[in-house]
């Protein structure tokens, strides 16, 4: 094995050590850099990537890397492990999805090294980083006031991807497209491998949400060789796949209630909570348009008529898809949800 080679430093096999990459500097002259942990196994294997907080306010993706570098099953392993947990830290510093001149960093992608301060932020990581690797997992979680089912998003008509989703074992795979300059079609032009991560929301710790990402993540790299002792898959539980998922919205103004919560399964038709006039005089029903599993709602109790409520993805065990295009249909998403 020779040293793995970043930015001006070079990390020798069986070495673990933080790389700094400069990135630009704050207004009072703080220096701003792009910290990147490397683990450079003793053998050969893939160069795989973790990466979180390409929204700043979403920083369980912080939380879920600290776990996996200090898991003991990565003491043997193969391969070159490049960890990220902080990729848009002017967003985190500032408790924000966007970068400071209110750009989303995840439609900046591949970057530039001559554009604006989010170009330049996508380039360096894109660059350095995700362009080094085979492999790649993006960690995500839902809008502000939002909570997402723990779930793995892959692009259309990739079946090692789907691969790779089924070995991660969330409880949804969901089929999405790819979007103009976000990470993953810019990864996939450069022909790397990317799963998105979706649980939990904005500013918040999910104890179930980080479990889920931290287990997954390590099967993924148990799948790809790069480590022997991953966890188990859960016995009893068959990931869903879903090529179609929409909002449903709210009819009217009022009070949300409702007693449903993500991954409960719900029928075409069924009424899934109530929309209530403050004052108690009147109240309107919130039907689910389609069969299927909710995977992402609001935690507002106080809603607008035309707000987005439940998500729900119309889904199948993913046992049953063996022949099923995966590109057919596309999800319907909300703006504040399109990553």
């Amino acid at each position: 094995m020779t040293p793995f080679q970043i930015g001006r430093h070079a990390v020798a096999p069986g070495r673990r050590e933080t790389v700094d990459l400069p990135v630009s500097a704050f207004s009072k002259h703080t220096p701003v850099t792009l910290p990147v942990h490397v683990l450079h196994g003793e053998r050969p294997g893939p160069a795989f990537f973790i990466s979180g907080c390409v929204h700043g306010d979403e920083i369980q993706g912080v939380e879920i890397i600290r776990r996996i570098l200090v898991h003991p099953a990565l003491q043997e392993m193969a391969g070159t492990l490049l960890a990220v947990p902080i990729v848009n830290s002017f967003g985190f510093l500032n408790h924000t999805r966007y970068m400071p001149d209110r750009r989303d960093l995840n439609r900046c992608f591949p970057g530039s090294d001559r554009g604006s301060l989010a170009s330049l932020v996508a380039d360096l990581f894109f660059r350095e980083v995700v362009s080094r690797c085979k492999y790649g997992v993006d960690l995500h979680t839902a809008a502000l006031h939002r909570t997402n089912l723990p779930q793995i998003r892959i692009a259309p008509g990739d079946s090692e991807l789907l691969e790779l989703a089924t070995a991660f074992a969330p409880p949804v795979i969901l089929v999405s497209k790819l979007r103009e300059k976000s990470l993953r079609l810019s990864a996939r032009e450069a022909g790397v491998k990317v799963l998105l991560y979706e649980g939990g929301e904005a500013l918040r710790f999910e104890e179930a949400a980080i479990d889920a990402a931290v287990k997954g993540c390590l099967r993924v790299m148990a799948a790809i060789g790069m480590i022997t002792d991953g966890p188990r898959r859960p016995a009893h539980v068959e990931p869903a796949l879903s090529t179609s998922s929409s909002w449903v919205r709210a009819p009217e103004s009022g009070i949300l209630h409702t007693n449903r919560r993500s991954g409960d399964r719900v029928g075409l038709k069924e009424v899934i909570g109530v929309v209530a006039d403050p004052l108690g005089t009147q109240s309107a029903p919130i039907v689910s348009e389609s069969d299927g599993i909710i995977i992402g709602r609001t935690n507002l109790p106080i809603v607008h008529r035309g707000d987005a409520l439940f998500h729900i993805a119309r889904s199948k065990p993913v046992a049953s898809k063996a022949k099923a295009k995966s590109d057919a249909g596309e999800p319907l998403y909300d703006e504040d949800e399109i990553i």
